[in-house]
């Protein structure tokens, strides 16, 4: 009993391990071909009083390289007593066509925010739009640009 109990948590150990070691390398979050379409020509500014979550985006200090890894963060805020639903979180790359980020960005995403670490982008400008509700059914929406150096 004692050496079965051993076994499987060393098993469960080794495969955290595994796992945590894996989480560490560069993750892409836009493909060069991605990249290589036009932008979307319907992008427009969101300005308005709004009870919905704040979103911030969270830029590099030194700007990302082109296919350097960067931590790509991004914070939500609810109001009045609300909660940012992860399940109602949508992250949209600005092309076109756009491209939904979200479920490559899933495992990153919280009611606090998005945390990707080892992010991997090409050379350019990058045009993201996130749309968020909270837990009052309330929307916040930001856009925002990444540079990566060329």
């Amino acid at each position: 009993m004692t050496i079965r109990f051993f076994q499987r948590t060393s098993l469960a150990l080794c495969a955290g391990l595994v796992f945590w070691s894996g989480s560490a390398a560069a993750v892409t979050l836009i493909t060069d071909d991605e990249a290589k379409r036009p932008n979307d020509p319907q992008v427009t500014a969101t300005r308005g009083i709004t009870r919905g979550p704040s979103i911030l985006f969270e830029p590099p200090a030194t700007g990302p390289a082109p296919h350097a890894p960067f931590d790509f963060r991004v914070h939500f805020e609810a109001h009045g007593g609300a909660t940012v639903d992860p399940a109602h979180i949508r992250i949209i790359y600005l092309k076109m066509p756009n491209v939904d980020l979200t479920e490559r960005l899933r495992p990153y995403i919280t009611a606090e925010g998005i945390n990707m670490p080892a992010a991997q982008i090409p050379s350019g400008e990058h045009l993201f739009k996130i749309e968020v509700e909270d837990s009052d059914g309330r929307n916040g929406e930001a856009t925002f640009t990444v540079k990566a150096a060329k």
